[in-house]
């Protein structure tokens, strides 16, 4: 049985059990004496039965598909050595190839021993859907019948739900919270393996970024030079022109959509605005490097001024108008919920309306400002595909913005590009590179938490 299929029958169960308990405390309502005692709602008592009966399910559902695929490469493993069977490479590209056969053409382009395997791994595969979808259905069965007796009037259904509620909600904290605390762990032993080969100082202070590393002891070409400095300071300077044009322009369209707009004006111009933030990455991309680019270029040898072809001017210009949304949406948001007894003790003392603005609007919504101008940030720090286009990948060391640089995440990406083996100095430096890069935005973060705490003792 296919997972969606197994999934609507153990909703439906789920929802019959809410029916089914729905119905038996509205009839037991009916025929208890003492009415004035009801204090829950029947529909708790169906929010119980059906909750028992489907999360249970689900929780074992998903333990099962987990072990579903190391259980089959097992039984196939096992199978291949005791038919003697010579695999003649890695198991996992075998399993790979028998696995990938998914029409009739690529079964018969298989050996007669691999078919042999094939037939075994289908069997399994079939014979553990089987068995997957019994012990499902079978739980949400028993639980729903479990639930449905055990439920009754002197039940605390409300308590109950609330509390399965608040469980499910402390669950989905926690996998973001093990989420993230699973992904810095992972970076930093890879990062680890990676400065046990190249020094953590040449990393971090080296000038030259040239990741070719040698795979025979005669080749040439291969530098395998690690200095990461050309990559963060061509990340900084195309993140600060982009901040450059979105903070100013973010800024001011959220004062002007906050303050002087009228209602009909407002209502046009921010949604318009804010499509900017949908826009995907690589029509900038395109937008920068037909348009944008030429232009810068064309504009700078009119001046007679040496313009690269693809320059940080160019990425850091379209990335700004890329990001302003970030800026103007939440400044606009948080300008927006300034009481409005401050603006009217300003205006009430004489100052006009752009010295409230200034003078008060702004330092009252600081902390949300700065929260935008971080995430502006952040944005412009992690993009990839505009500067991959615009900016090019040359890891050269300027802060000339006419001059092709390239930024960090573009390296992380053209090393992880491809098949690649996790035990050389190259890929593993695409997880430095990323550790990195979560130390410099943890650093932005605490500078910017220490900007709000510090306004915010102000203006409460």
């Amino acid at each position: 049985m296919k997972i969606s299929a197994l999934i609507f029958l153990v909703l439906l169960f789920a929802a019959f059990s809410y029916f089914m308990a729905r119905q038996k405390i509205t009839t037991a309502y009916r025929q208890h004496k003492s009415k004035h005692k009801i204090l829950t709602l029947p529909k708790y008592f169906g929010y119980v039965a059906a909750l028992c009966s489907l999360l249970p399910a689900l929780l074992v559902l998903l333990f099962l598909q987990i072990v579903e695929e190391p259980y089959i490469n097992s039984e196939i493993s096992t199978f291949i050595s005791a038919s003697n069977i010579e695999a003649n490479q890695d198991l996992d590209l075998y399993l790979n190839e028998i696995k990938g056969a998914d029409t009739p053409e690529k079964v018969a382009a298989l050996s007669e021993e691999k078919q042999m395997v094939y037939q075994r791994y289908h069997e399994i595969e079939q014979t553990t859907a089987r068995t997957i979808s019994v012990v499902v259905l079978a739980i949400s069965i028993l639980l729903a019948i479990w639930g449905l007796r055990k439920i009754n009037i002197n039940t605390p259904a409300r308590k109950v739900f609330e509390k399965i509620i608040e469980g499910i909600l402390l669950l989905a904290a926690s996998i973001a919270i093990m989420t993230t605390v699973g992904i810095v762990f992972s970076v930093l032993f890879e990062s680890t393996r990676f400065f046990g080969e190249v020094p953590i100082l040449s990393f971090m202070f080296g000038t030259e970024w040239s990741p070719q590393t040698a795979i025979r002891a005669d080749q040439v070409g291969s530098s395998a030079a690690f200095g990461a400095v050309p990559l963060f300071v061509g990340t900084m300077l195309i993140s600060f022109i982009a901040l450059l044009v979105s903070v100013p322009l973010g800024l001011m369209s959220a004062i002007y959509l906050s303050e002087y707009a009228s209602r009909s004006i407002r209502s046009v111009a921010k949604p318009v605005l804010e499509i900017l933030a949908g826009i995907p990455t690589v029509v900038y991309g395109f937008f920068a490097a037909l348009t944008v680019a030429p232009f810068i270029r064309g504009l700078g040898e009119s001046m007679g001024l040496s313009v690269a072809s693809e320059s940080a001017l160019a990425a850091g210009l379209v990335m700004g108008i890329m990001i302003i949304p970030f800026v103007s949406s939440l400044s606009d948001d948080v300008l927006s919920a300034v009481p409005q007894s401050l603006r009217e003790g300003s205006l009430g003392l004489g100052a006009t309306r752009s010295e409230t603005i200034v003078k008060v609007l702004i330092p009252a919504a600081l902390p949300g400002i700065v929260g935008g101008v971080l995430l502006a940030a952040s944005r412009a720090i992690g993009e990839t595909m505009i500067v991959v286009m615009a900016a090019g990948l040359a890891a050269n060391l300027t802060v000339n913005p006419l001059e092709a640089v390239t930024t960090v995440t573009v390296q992380i990406v053209t090393l992880l590009t491809g098949d690649q083996e996790f035990d050389s100095a190259k890929t593993l430096a695409a997880f430095a590179l990323g550790l990195m890069l979560f130390i410099t935005t943890l650093i932005l973060n605490v500078i910017a938490l220490h900007v709000v705490r510090k306004y915010r003792e102000q203006y409460e």
